[in-house]
């Protein structure tokens, strides 16, 4: 007989008032690498451990061998909606204990929430507490830190290399950009990430070209102008 079947499952082990979120494994499915580096510095600073996924088809392979403690996942991804996962995801049994939808679009807190998600995180995601107290909010009693706890009001900053990988992944986009959903995958890309990195320009034209692609009219012009922007980011980095 295999010794390792006498052996009990080694226990989580127990959040503090420092780390309120030790124990926890979480699944950030985004597609985004400077996104992506914010939620990691959030986890490691609270203590939480973390996977990820940078699309719905990794995240799907993720999910049939690891069951994680909290999985974010991001609306807009290159091979779909992440309310469809968000829905597969509310529907398993047994379920993930936490299931939130993220995006830098306004609109998408509703479809994520009827989805199934249990909380919403707007981005851009870079306050250590509030990420913290939306996780601790949602999870059970057993889960909470003992004792008073510091409110660290804290701002992580991702590295500005990732952004700049950011913009090489959406230039390789915008140049084959000609049906709708490549389109509205750029805006929605571009306006999360520009949030974090507090690039108004980028944030404003991101936005103009969801709303036009809202209001069903031609996108040709506001793409251009973005591509624009994209290559001044991507000749910045050049300089670096």
């Amino acid at each position: 007989m295999d010794d390792l079947e006498d052996l009990e499952p080694t226990p989580a082990p127990a959040p503090s008032a420092d780390r309120p979120l030790l124990g926890l494994t979480i699944l950030v499915v985004e597609d985004s690498r400077f996104a992506c580096e914010a939620m990691r510095l959030l986890c490691l600073r609270s203590g939480a451990r973390i996977r990820r996924a940078d699309c719905l088809r990794s995240a799907r392979r993720h999910l049939r061998v690891y069951r994680p403690s909290v999985v974010v996942v991001d609306l807009g991804l290159p091979d779909g909606s992440g309310a469809d996962l968000i829905r597969e995801l509310a529907a398993a049994s047994p379920r993930i204990p936490v299931i939130l939808g993220t995006s830098g679009d306004d609109f998408s807190e509703e479809l994520a929430v009827a989805a199934g998600a249990d909380g919403f995180l707007r981005k851009p995601i870079t306050s250590l507490v509030r990420f913290q107290e939306h996780i601790l909010s949602l999870l059970p009693p057993e889960r909470q830190p003992l004792g008073p706890r510091p409110l660290n009001e804290v701002e992580v900053i991702p590295d500005r290399i990732a952004y700049q990988d950011d913009m090489a992944h959406i230039a390789g986009i915008l140049c084959d950009a000609t049906d709708e959903r490549s389109i509205d995958y750029v805006g929605q890309f571009l306006s999360g990430v520009a949030r974090i990195a507090h690039d108004q320009a980028l944030r404003d034209a991101a936005d103009r070209l969801i709303a036009l692609r809202r209001k069903g009219q031609p996108t040709g012009s506001q793409a251009a102008h973005i591509a624009g922007l994209v290559q001044d980011r991507l000749t910045q980095r050049a300089a670096m």
